[in-house]
């Protein structure tokens, strides 16, 4: 026997690179970013109008652009709400035809939802999602707090 080892023929050393710990991390970090990746927080942007500061007027909006949606309970249980854009009745159903309308020839396309308080605040996002899908751009929630300037 000779130095290349058993059955005769001399041959030089192979480097096979070993991928299999490469192959490893990869599935490693695979699963890693596909677990991060659904806890990315996801939700309605909004605006909230702040309060001037103390000392100062509290300056007044033109109330022809100043859309306000209004969400207000009927019955105790809140199952039936009112609702008004700018204190004009309207329903669930001509909500977005109406904000679409309102807003197709206005440059600036910001709303406020107001709801009262002991409506729940699926009510408020499903406002806010109608106005969204009928072309607002920036939706912002005022609050009872915020409406008397604290």
């Amino acid at each position: 026997m000779g130095i290349g080892g058993i059955g005769g023929a001399a041959k030089g050393q192979m480097a096979d690179p070993n991928i299999v710990p490469f192959i490893d991390i990869l599935l490693v970090l695979i699963i890693i970013f596909m677990v991060i990746t659904p806890l990315t927080p996801k939700g309605l942007d909004t605006l909230v109008p702040q309060p001037p500061p103390p000392g100062q007027e509290q300056q007044v909006a033109d109330p022809s652009k100043v859309i306000v949606i209004s969400l207000d309970c009927t019955d105790p249980s809140c199952m039936r709400v009112d609702i008004k854009i700018n204190q004009k009745d309207t329903n669930w159903n001509d909500l977005g035809p109406e904000l679409a309308n309102i807003f197709k020839e206005r440059a600036e396309r910001v709303a406020f939802v107001k709801g009262s308080e002991n409506l729940e605040f699926a009510q408020v996002a499903r406002a806010i999602d109608i106005a969204k899908a009928s072309g607002v751009d920036k939706v912002g929630l005022i609050t009872s707090k915020i409406e008397m300037g604290e």
